[in-house]
């Protein structure tokens, strides 16, 4: 019946291709659908790799510019220095501390300031032959004289313990013309800390009502969470007057 040529017929057989057209362009729309997303997949897991190896890279780069800075600083001083990688950081609580790769046999003693070249960073607390503990400037137990420049005036700083990107120094008198933006160095009267490097600078100044000293603030100079490197001084502190500056036990 399908191949004669009855115009009943020719109707039938042109509605059923149409239905099979449809049916085949259905199927193949969808071929086309699961390849788009299987294609996607494909530039979705380039497109991480990519990121991650651009990550590394720039990673890679700024470690490499933070130890040229370092070599440079090493460059600029009379002081024996021993460069040192972080190998661990926790500057998640009060007692925060970083691990340091030398130790004594790189001649590192407990006492021992170190530094960025950004600025302070903290004093070594423990050794053995090849590490070294430090306590930063973000522990509540850190204390570290500094002056205000060009002022002159003269405070201790300290962190309290709350924010990561604050340091208090206290002890200044509210006589004294303390603005914001005025940076503060360790001073001359550390027996850690050479006098000159940079703690940090000043965020804001109030002078609380029925006291006699400003509340000062401070933004560090060095943003712990984003060096990987730091260099110890290789100086030891005078017994007697370092027994003096640590903070009384609790």
């Amino acid at each position: 019946m399908l191949t004669q040529n009855q115009p009943l017929v020719r109707s039938l057989r042109a509605q059923a291709l149409g239905w099979t057209a449809q049916v085949e362009s259905t199927f193949a729309w969808m071929g086309r659908y699961l390849r788009v997303l299987e294609r996607n997949d494909e530039l979705r897991r380039e497109n991480i790799q990519l990121s991650s190896q651009v990550a590394r890279t720039r990673d890679v780069r700024q470690r490499n510019d933070e130890l040229r800075r370092l070599l440079g600083l090493t460059d600029t001083t009379d002081a024996r220095l021993r460069p040192a990688r972080i190998v661990t950081k926790d500057i998640f609580q009060k007692d925060n501390f970083l691990i340091l790769d030398v130790g004594t046999a790189d001649s590192v003693a407990e006492g021992m300031p170190v530094v960025h070249e950004r600025g302070i960073v903290g004093t070594v607390v423990l050794t053995n032959e090849h590490y070294a503990r430090v306590m930063p400037f973000l522990n509540t137990d850190f204390r570290v004289p500094g002056t205000v420049l060009p002022l002159r005036a003269e405070g201790i700083v300290r962190w309290d313990g709350e924010r990561l990107d604050r340091l208090q120094l206290d002890h200044v008198v509210e006589t004294e013309p303390v603005e914001t933006g005025q940076r503060v160095v360790t001073s001359g009267h550390s027996n850690v800390f050479p006098p000159g490097r940079r703690i940090g600078t000043i965020d804001s100044v109030a002078a609380p009502a029925g006291r006699s000293e400003l509340d000062i603030f401070l933004r560090p100079a060095v943003p712990l969470y984003e060096i990987s490197h730091a260099v110890v001084i290789l100086r030891e502190p005078a017994p007697a007057q370092q027994a003096l500056e640590e903070p009384p036990s609790r």
